[in-house]
């Protein structure tokens, strides 16, 4: 078992498994020695709930991370503690309230976080895994499709972040986790005001040339402030050129596609404005293909360079300078068929031919007026976030776990506690699942998977957000007060909600609960939400 009196940045479990967040900070070089008072011990149980089961290392900071078992709800955690608290604990326990309003599939959930004035700490999803940063030190560079989706999965951390106003702050190769199942993490914010969301998408950028070369961009021009390599300073440097230029990633090896390294340099240049993170993710989500769909992938952004003020077409948003080229080969080669198809379809001038194709009886005539435009074809919406609503409980132990709705995997998802009776114990009014979309969307229908049938609900939209409060959650249910289609009533197991107004767009919607169904033992009653998708256009 390593000391708790001699923080190293290097002691890790056998095998280099999960820093989890330990390696997220460093301390300043005149930081205070660390105090024994208040050192944990294997075994020790934390606010009679968590219990302490092996020291995994420690950081620069101060701050021990340890794996840990939550013994109420038999799960493993990570708790990450420092001794001793107050004051010293302040900035850490701030950054963890600050996390928790957040929920998205690509953030680190945090559960708890407890100051006992002689230590204090932080309850955290555990991931087994290991960072990007140990991912590259063991086997190299990343293939560009798998840096891609890597940073896909960050940008859309980011987003989740940055749209309630706050800032990461901590972002690099250290803080973005891959656990053994592939899904990517991003963990250790920090809330001290040192940085803006720019500095984030500029580290979006040393992500993926970190993740592209194995060299992280930080060297004479540190993207966070004035600490270069604040956390990461044992990472290589960029290749530069004689003037201290970074060199692209397709100057560092080969096979990196031209629209990813011109993404990645121009998120890195200071002379570039940086798009926004919800647009960031949008892009880097359309890039995020299949690997036999990479045929496409010469069609990529390449640089955000439209004017400040103007309405970006589809092509400034995208970047646009070699997608202009291929829409002019697109086009060339839709005029050379036109063309045949006139040929063919005008026999060559013979007025005693007729035209092998005619229109269908059901086909609108060729000029008509009142011929409408065709209706978009619906497809799924990205849901930037998610969150429990429950107005009527004190203890407001049942918001874990809703990021599981969105997972993609039905097999998962969030659940009530158990209750006496059918409507939450006749001390609820219910309960719900809050969406946000990022944006306003045309919306054609959500669909709801429950984990049994018999339960009752309704589908509301609103128009702003509220505290993650019990206040806040019932001025929330209160104002939210536009019902979408018809509810249901002891329903299956799919719920699907299309009442949607074709003229109004919605980006808050509320999935509200009104009545629990029996479980099959008959001990209680209580329902799962397994997933949660939102089809338009």
């Amino acid at each position: 078992m390593p000391s708790s009196t001699g923080p190293s940045i290097d002691t890790i479990t056998e095998g280099g498994r999960v820093t989890q967040v330990g390696e997220g900070q460093e301390a300043e070089e005149t930081s205070p020695a660390v105090v024994t008072l208040g050192a944990p011990t294997v075994g020790e149980l934390l606010a009679e709930r968590y219990e302490l089961v092996e020291h995994i290392n420690n950081d620069s900071a101060g701050r021990l991370v340890w794996r840990g078992v939550d013994v109420v709800l038999r799960r493993p955690v990570a708790v990450v503690l420092r001794y001793p608290g107050g004051d010293s604990a302040t900035e850490m326990l701030q950054a963890a309230v600050a996390a928790s309003r957040v929920i998205h599939p690509n953030l680190v959930g945090v559960y708890d976080a407890i100051d006992e004035d002689d230590r204090a700490y932080v309850v955290r999803e555990w991931v087994d895994g290991q960072s990007l940063r140990e991912m590259v030190a063991a086997d190299g560079p990343l293939d560009p499709a798998r840096a891609t989706a890597i940073g896909n999965a960050v940008a859309s951390a980011l987003a989740a972040v940055h749209a309630t106003g706050m800032v990461h702050g901590n972002l690099h190769p250290g803080t973005v986790m891959i656990s053994d199942d592939g899904r990517v993490v991003v963990a250790d914010a920090r809330t001290d005001g040192a940085d803006s969301q720019e500095n984030d998408l500029r580290a979006v950028g040393g992500v993926l040339y970190f993740a592209l070369t194995g060299h992280w961009p930080h060297g004479e021009a540190p993207l966070h402030g004035a600490t270069a390599g604040h956390g990461r300073a044992a990472l290589p440097d960029a290749v530069r050129d004689a003037g201290g230029g970074i060199a692209a990633p397709r100057q560092v090896r080969a096979g990196v596609p031209a629209y990813l390294d011109d993404l990645t340099m121009d998120l890195l240049d200071p002379e570039i404005a940086p798009p926004s993170s919800d647009v960031l993710s949008a892009e880097l989500s359309r890039l995020d293909i299949p690997a036999d769909e990479q045929f496409l992938e010469q069609a990529g952004p390449l640089r955000f360079t439209a004017e400040p003020g103007d309405e970006p077409s589809p092509l400034a948003a995208a970047g646009g300078r070699k997608v202009a080229l291929g829409i002019a080969g697109l086009l060339a080669v839709a005029l050379v068929g036109l063309l045949v198809g006139i040929s063919v379809l005008g026999g060559g001038g013979d007025d005693d031919k007729e035209p092998v194709g005619q229109p269908s009886s059901s086909a609108p005539a060729a000029g008509g007026g009142n011929t409408e435009p065709a209706t978009p074809a619906a497809r799924k919406l990205a849901i930037q976030d998610v969150r429990i609503i429950d107005p009527d409980s004190s203890k407001r132990d049942e918001l874990n776990g809703v990021e599981k709705v969105i997972d993609g995997d039905s097999d998962k998802g969030w659940e009530t506690d158990t209750y006496k009776t059918a409507k939450f114990g006749n001390f609820k009014k219910g309960m719900g699942i809050w969406i946000d979309l990022g944006a306003p969307r045309t919306v054609k229908s959500l669909q709801a998977t429950l984990s049994t049938s018999g339960a009752s609900a309704e589908l509301r939209a609103g128009a702003k957000d509220f505290p993650s409060t019990s206040d806040g959650d019932d001025d929330l249910v209160a104002a939210y007060s536009t019902v979408i289609g018809q509810p249901f009533e002891d329903s299956g197991t799919t719920m699907i909600f299309n009442g949607f107004d074709p003229a109004q767009k919605y980006q808050y919607l509320l999935l509200w609960i009104t009545e629990l169904p029996k479980k099959d033992d008959g001990s209680g009653w209580k329902i799962g939400v397994q997933e949660i998708t939102v089809q338009g256009s």
